[in-house]
Parts: C-alpha cells; sequence; structure tokens
C-alpha cells in the first residue's frame, strides 16, 4: 500500500480522523478552555456567516476581552487559516470540532507527502502514522480549537515540495509551495518565516547552478508558478487585512497588540508603553501575566531557565520516551571520526534547517507547543532518518537494529492502546500541563459551565462578571462567540459599576440579569437585581 503513494496519502489522513472519532466516548468534543480557543471560535462564527469581520458592537468597553480586536471592527487578532478551519466544520456540520479534525488528517496526509519526497514511500507512510499515533487523538492539537495542525499542514507542503521541484521541475510542486507559504504566512506568520528561509536558501542555490535554457525552463515551470500562487495568497491576506483593520499591511495582532499590550514578542524589543486599561483583569493579565514572562528573560538566568523549559516541553510534545531513543541511538552509531562532508545533503538540509527554525523559537519570549507546528514535519524526519540509520545496524551479524527500529512505532501503538485503556482503568489524566502527546482531557472553564446552568432557565441572559482586585483569574471569561452580540442567547460583560451597568442593561432589555462573582476557586451566580448596593 505504501507504494501507491496517493493511497498512502489518503489512509494516513482517515485513520488519524478514524482514531479520534474512536475515542469520542472517553474523550468527547472538547469544550473551549483557553483564550485562544475563544478568539479563533469568534473568527469561526464570523466565516461561517459569510464575513470577514463585525463591526464593533455599542458599548464595546463592557465587552473587551484577551486575544479580540475591538476596533476599528470586531474580530480575532489572529491570522485567519485556524478560524476558516474551524468556519469550515461549522458549515458543513455545524460543528467548529469538525473542522480540527480535518486539519488533524490533513496534516497527516501531508507528512506523508512531504516525506515521500525524501524518502522511500515505506519510510513516508511510517512517518504519517507517527504523526497519527503521536498527535492526532490525545494530543491538545486534537482536543481543542488552539491550533497547530494548521501550520504544520504549511510547513510540510513547503518541505515536501522542496526535493520534488528539484528532481522534476513540475509547475504543481512549485504551486503547491506557494500554497504552503499562504498557509504559513495565515497561521504562524514568524515560525512560517524563519523554516521558509532555509527551503529559499536551498532553491536559489539550485537555480544559480542553472545557465541559459536550464534556468529560463527553471524560471517559467518552477518560479514563476511558484510567484503567482503567492501573489495570489498576499492579494487575499491583504484584502482580509483592509477589512478587519483599515489597512492591506496592518495586522489585526499587531494593531491588538500595540493598543493593549505592554510586552514585546521578541526578547530584542522594548516593552510598549502602559495603555489606559477599561478592565483591571485586562491590566492585571498584561502587566503581571505577560510582563512577568518578560522580566524574567532579561536576566541570564532566566534567560537560561526559560530557553532549557522550551526544549523540554519541544521534546515532551514531539518526542517523548518512544522516539527518544532512536535518535540517541543514531547519533552514538555516527562513524568514529565522520565529518560533516559525510553525511548525506539530504540530512545537512535537515539538521540546518531544525538548527534555524529552534533559533527562531529562542529569540521569541513566550512560547507553546503549536509554535513549533511548521517544523512538525522536520522532526518526523529527523525521527525518520534515524530510524533508517538504526535499523542498518547488525552488530555480530545480529539484526538488533532491525529490532529497534520496528520496535518504536510499536511502541508509539502501545502507549495509545495504553491511554485509550486508562479511562476504563479508572486512571485520570488530571496534569495537563505541560502538554504531551497524551494527556488531553476534557476540561470545562467555568464560563462554559455557567452558560450551561443559565441555559436550564428560559429567555434570553446578560451576565456581568464583576472583577476583584487579587482574586481569581478572571480575564478569560468574558467571551462572546458570536460576531453578532444581539442574537446571542447569553451575553457576558464585564460589571463596570451602578451607572455604567444601568447603560447597558437599558441597552440589553427583555433579558434576565444576572451578576457573578467569583470567590476562590467557586463562584457566586446571583440575580443582578439582588446583588446589594445596585
Amino acid at each position: 500500500m505504501a507504494r501507491r503513494k496517493g493511497l498512502a496519502v489518503l489512509v494516513a489522513g482517515l485513520a488519524a480522523v478514524a482514531a479520534r472519532l474512536a475515542v469520542l466516548p472517553i474523550l468527547p468534543i472538547p469544550h473551549p478552555f483557553i483564550a485562544d480557543e475563544f478568539s479563533y471560535l469568534l473568527a469561526a462564527d464570523t466565516f461561517a456567516r459569510g464575513r470577514l469581520t463585525n463591526p464593533t458592537p455599542p458599548m464595546w468597553r463592557h465587552f473587551q476581552t484577551l486575544h479580540v480586536l475591538m476596533t476599528p471592527t470586531f474580530m480575532s487578532m489572529y491570522p485567519p487559516a485556524q478560524g476558516l478551519l474551524l468556519a469550515a466544520g461549522k458549515v458543513t456540520t455545524g460543528l467548529a470540532f469538525a473542522g480540527v479534525l480535518a486539519g488533524v488528517g490533513l496534516m497527516c496526509a501531508a507528512i506523508v507527502w512531504m516525506l515521500q519526497g525524501w524518502f522511500s514511500p515505506g519510510w513516508a507512510f511510517l512517518g504519517g502514522m507517527i504523526a497519527a499515533m503521536r498527535l492526532g487523538v490525545f494530543s491538545y492539537w486534537a482536543n481543542s480549537y488552539w491550533g497547530g495542525a494548521v501550520a504544520a499542514t504549511g510547513g510540510a507542503l513547503i518541505l515536501g515540495a522542496l526535493p520534488r521541484i528539484i528532481r522534476a521541475e513540475r509547475p504543481r510542486d512549485a504551486m503547491w509551495m506557494g500554497l504552503g507559504l499562504v498557509v504559513l504566512a495565515n497561521s504562524r506568520p514568524y515560525e512560517g518565516l524563519v523554516l521558509s528561509v532555509p527551503v529559499a536558501f536551498a532553491l536559489f542555490a539550485w537555480l544559480f547552478r542553472k545557465r541559459g535554457e536550464e534556468l529560463s525552463r527553471a524560471m517559467g515551470r518552477v518560479i514563476a508558478p511558484l510567484t503567482l500562487v503567492v501573489l495570489l495568497g498576499a492579494t487575499c491576506t491583504g484584502f482580509y487585512f483592509w477589512r478587519v483593520t483599515g489597512s492591506p499591511v496592518q495586522m489585526p495582532q499587531k494593531i491588538h497588540r500595540d493598543h493593549s499590550a505592554v510586552a514585546p514578542y521578541f526578547l530584542w524589543q522594548s516593552p510598549r508603553p502602559t495603555p489606559a486599561y477599561d478592565q483591571p483583569a485586562l491590566r492585571d493579565f498584561h502587566l503581571h501575566n505577560e510582563m512577568g514572562v518578560y522580566l524574567a528573560s532579561r536576566t541570564v538566568l532566566g534567560a537560561l531557565a526559560m530557553e532549557t523549559l522550551r526544549l523540554v516541553y519541544l521534546w515532551m510534545f514531539y518526542l517523548g520516551w518512544a522516539l527518544t531513543p532512536p535518535l540517541l541511538l543514531a547519533v552514538a552509531l555516527l562513524p568514529h571520526g565522520s565529518d560533516w562532508s559525510r553525511c548525506d545533503p539530504k540530512l545537512h538540509f535537515l539538521i540546518v534547517a531544525t538548527a534555524v527554525s529552534l533559533a527562531g523559537l529562542a529569540v521569541e519570549v513566550f512560547y507553546f507547543d503549536h509554535y513549533a507546528a511548521p517544523m512538525t514535519g522536520l522532526i518526523l524526519a529527523l525521527v525518520i532518518a534515524a530510524l533508517r540509520r538504526v535499523r542498518a545496524w547488525a552488530p555480530h551479524r545480529r539484526r538488533v537494529g532491525r529490532m529497534v527500529a520496528r520496535a518504536t512505532p510499536v511502541v508509539c501503538l502501545l502507549m495509545l492502546v495504553a491511554r485509550t485503556g486508562a479511562a476504563s482503568l479508572g486512571i485520570r489524566f488530571a496534569r495537563t500541563w505541560p502538554p504531551t502527546a497524551l494527556n488531553a482531557v476534557d476540561r470545562v472553564a467555568d464560563y462554559t459551565r455557567i452558560n450551561q446552568e443559565l441555559d436550564a432557565h428560559s429567555g434570553k441572559h446578560l451576565v456581568l462578571l464583576h472583577y476583584a482586585q487579587g482574586g481569581p483569574d478572571v480575564g478569560l471569561w468574558v467571551y462572546n462567540e458570536s460576531g453578532d452580540i444581539d442574537r446571542e442567547r447569553t451575553v457576558w460583560a464585564w460589571d463596570m459599576g451602578p451607572e455604567k451597568n444601568r447603560e447597558l442593561i437599558r441597552r440589553f432589555r427583555n433579558r434576565d440579569v444576572w451578576l457573578v462573582i467569583p470567590e476562590g476557586a467557586t463562584e457566586k451566580l446571583s440575580r443582578y437585581e439582588a446583588a446589594p448596593g445596585r
């Protein structure tokens, strides 16, 4: 089957989707939990309604929240690719989670296609199935709306197109590379750019070796279609920016950060001036949570600790104990006295591209594992290269290496089976941080639980969230997933004092008004009219 390349690509993608669907009884359709997820779901709702953005809602200061642009329009601050995928799920099935499933399937299929450009069909198919087992079932990429699979797909497309272009100069491969670049620009633009640098160097090094007719053919068959796809994608992205921010070159994320955040994204940058915050909860998040991370990175010990922790998190999520042994054994099997020139040229590129991507991650202030998503294909390519090297190891004519190579995917499968059976044995995975390939759990945010409680009441609701200085972190609670707040059954807003609250209540008349006051690890939901002093 692996030799039938198209079938192998399809099977890997469908296997990831089928495996995730199979564990729905123990890991049901996820609820949004992280602030970023709510932001992406706002984008999904907007796109599903056939809009690119939403008008700023009246009295918008009551609805300010993390990672959402309120002016000049009301929209997620993030690039649109993840929201578009979730929207496709909502349009086709009514569930944004269908977009998550599709994203995971496309990622695993793209990884097989990418690896087919670097390795033989059997090894490529194995890499895609490892991706399905490691990332497609119990990782947070398959169990949240946070993303990761989209950027991994974009990275796989440009990495898979590169060796095909060099070998065959087919326009369709150049178009696949262009599509991958567009996907990266609209999902993880910075990390995608970093990954694109070694790809561009390899492509232009190949191009500059050509002369005369060969150069003309390469320009027409490769550069022209690649440029066409990138220009088309850039035009669409610029149009989206224009509709959201009023400028085709201003990203919504930059506008939002300039107006709301203090801590920068990169270590060499200085903090922004502190803006005037309408909501104390948002002020605390930006000035304490984010600035705390930034200030820690400004000291030598803090920076070393953060970089070490970042590598540990990356190792735990992408490799873990299952994929580490073949990598270490492959390094140990390097011939004594070997030098760089004796390595396979393909391995040269994979190692250099990985080093460049890691260096790009190292200069960012913040890190989550989906930041490294564009280099997912690189990591799996190094794992497959290691397995190939280990498989040939036969000390004293004993096929030890073959046993290790065969054991690796078996271990991945057994870990998947063990994680699936853990629920029936009463074993619960309470620790969800740092993320690994197996520790995703079904979590319900307080925001979601209160919404479910209010669903038992008839009519429409307006919930005012009270924030107490030094109290629980409630910065993630005020979320309205619809771009049309007036149509939502339950509208969340900040408690901004009796006078401003009265104005908001008049705006949302004919709704039951509730007050939520977090108290320690719990929260108190009461009728607003019954709240003393209001």
